[in-house]
């Protein structure tokens, strides 16, 4: 009976192996935007991706990022200015790769362009801060995808969405959190939708990794700065020993960040070009070990796990 079990276990992931290896035809000929190219995963992939042959559209949000790229990458590669949270650099961005594209269409557009605020509760914290995290993460995401959306179904192509694990299991992300658990939900719903279109989208949910958005020094001052300028009243009634509880667990898990940032590109880079790519792709081990396990388990166990070391308020004490 368990050697049966086995065998059938065995069998499943063989074929999907074998699946999965199989790759699209004429990459060369494939149009491939990706935002947020810069530096971290996005800049990472357009690389990878031009090595691969295909036809690189890298959006960044600066020229210097998209000098820096060119001088990296074959001619092949083409760079345009995109802030996501602009409707008219969206507009123009679109027109831009129309352009390029012609009647073949986009086959891949990879949301990758986000931003990064360390962990805080939700009244550290400034509202027009979180809206602007809602505005890059989730908002612009969704606004470049719909305006790309009839190039990529003439292509009957990919879509590409960067999501995280704090996109599954709410800690202490705050608007961050927010974002990327709407990122889930879009990508979700987007996949039934164009189903029908022969379009395909794909998640992405890294793990922690160090990238120039979660630089170490950077987050801590940043996070300093959030505790500084919250209201007085607020900071009582959490007492200090709060903020230095989360300053530490900041810390510490920013110290512990992977830096192989290919065990993400590489996700991506699967979702662009296999021939049957995977709806979900988990990235890093703390992903697939932590974070993932943590959001199965039953809320009343998972929120104990989360806060059975968190000090009480200075209000409550």
């Amino acid at each position: 009976m368990w050697l049966y079990l086995v065998a059938l276990v065995g069998l499943h992931y063989l074929l999907r192996w074998y699946r999965e290896r199989q790759v699209v035809s004429h990459l060369q000929d494939k149009y491939v935007f990706i935002t947020g190219c810069d530096s971290g995963f996005g800049n990472l992939l357009a690389r990878q991706l031009d090595m691969r042959g295909l036809r690189v559209l890298a959006a960044c949000l600066t020229e210097k990022g998209a000098e820096q790229l060119r001088n990296k990458t074959s001619e092949r590669l083409e760079t345009v200015i995109l802030d996501v949270t602009k409707a008219e650099s969206v507009a123009a961005a679109t027109q831009w790769v129309k352009e390029r594209v012609g009647d073949r269409g986009l086959w891949g557009l990879v949301n990758n362009a986000g931003i990064y605020r360390p962990m805080a509760f939700f009244e550290w914290q400034k509202f027009d801060d979180g809206m602007n995290i809602l505005n890059v993460n989730l908002l612009g995401l969704v606004q470049v995808t719909l305006s790309m959306l009839p190039l990529i179904r003439r292509a009957k192509g990919r879509i590409v969405n960067v999501s995280s694990v704090m996109g599954r299991l709410a800690i202490y992300g705050g608007f961050y959190s927010m974002s990327k658990f709407g990122v889930e939900a879009f990508s979700d719903t987007l996949r039934r939708e164009l189903q029908g279109f022969g379009v395909k989208v794909s998640i992405i949910t890294p793990g922690s990794f160090q990238t120039e958005i979660t630089n170490v020094k950077s987050s801590l001052e940043r996070m300093k700065q959030v505790w500084e300028e919250t209201p007085m009243h607020i900071k009582e009634s959490y007492g200090e020993q709060s903020f230095d509880f989360y300053f530490k667990l900041v810390k510490k898990g920013l110290l512990k960040c992977s830096s192989d940032l290919h065990l993400v590109t590489d996700c991506m880079e699967h979702a662009v070009t296999s021939a049957h790519p995977r709806t979900r792709y988990l990235a890093g081990w703390d992903a697939y070990f932590v974070f993932i396990p943590l959001s199965y388990l039953p809320t009343s166990v998972s929120d104990y796990i989360l806060t059975i070391s968190k000090p009480k308020p200075a209000e409550a004490t």
